[in-house]
């Protein structure tokens, strides 16, 4: 689905945060990204969604039909009077598809399909997240990628949204996700990756987790 050969990217001071990094993300996967702060996650998200070009290396993604969605919606203003279903429709327009049906199943998917003429400013944090779970899905997409979203989100919203997520995942879309909360990493992903200096191995969630526990015991 993904693949990155001897990526690199620096900022202008020319230090690398991405370091000849090749991994490549099987289709279907569940890949949890996790690293240190700095260790580059959100540069990787970035590099491979194009909003960044890579120094050296080639990155190849097999489908343009990819979702996205943020850590928090920053530039997103929750006081503008717009109800749900037409925020998705203005989505829809603008990635010019013209089946309005997927609006009511994407937000079926995400169990928010009676809030459909709520205006989205009355929503909880954890409700919104799940309409922009449902923007992303909209398209078919066949990779979806989420940098962070359960920041903010308590608890008993975190479990529910990786219910949606493992859902969504076992239908056949591949999951790039970059997680800071290892519970979270443990129960959805079927492959890990954790960064160290914009360096990393893909591993398998088992011998990641035989791998980590190896290192605690030392």
């Amino acid at each position: 689905m993904v693949n990155l050969q001897n990526v690199c990217f620096g900022y202008t001071n020319g230090k690398p945060v991405i370091d000849n990094l090749s991994i490549n993300i099987e289709d279907g996967a569940y890949l949890s990204v996790i690293g240190e702060n700095g260790s580059g996650k959100s540069t990787l998200i970035k590099l491979i969604l194009g909003f960044y070009k890579p120094s050296a290396g080639k990155i190849s993604i097999e489908t343009d039909r990819i979702g996205y969605v943020s850590q928090r919606i920053g530039n997103f203003n929750n006081k503008f009077p717009i109800t749900i279903y037409e925020l998705l429709y203005c989505h829809l327009r603008a990635i010019k598809c013209s089946d309005k049906n997927q609006i009511l199943l994407a937000l079926n998917m995400v169990g928010m399909e009676s809030y459909r003429n709520k205006l989205i400013g009355n929503l909880s944090g954890g409700q919104i997240q799940r309409i922009f779970i449902a923007k992303a899905l909209l398209g078919n997409p066949q990779l979806l990628i989420f940098d962070e979203i359960f920041t903010g989100v308590d608890e008993k919203t975190q479990i529910e949204i990786n219910d949606i997520l493992t859902k969504i995942n076992k239908e056949g879309i591949t999951i790039l996700a970059v997680d800071h909360n290892l519970n979270n990493v443990y129960k959805n992903s079927s492959h890990i990756l954790k960064l160290i200096n914009g360096r990393g191995i893909i591993y398998n969630k088992e011998t990641f987790m035989d791998k980590e526990a190896s290192y605690a015991s030392i």
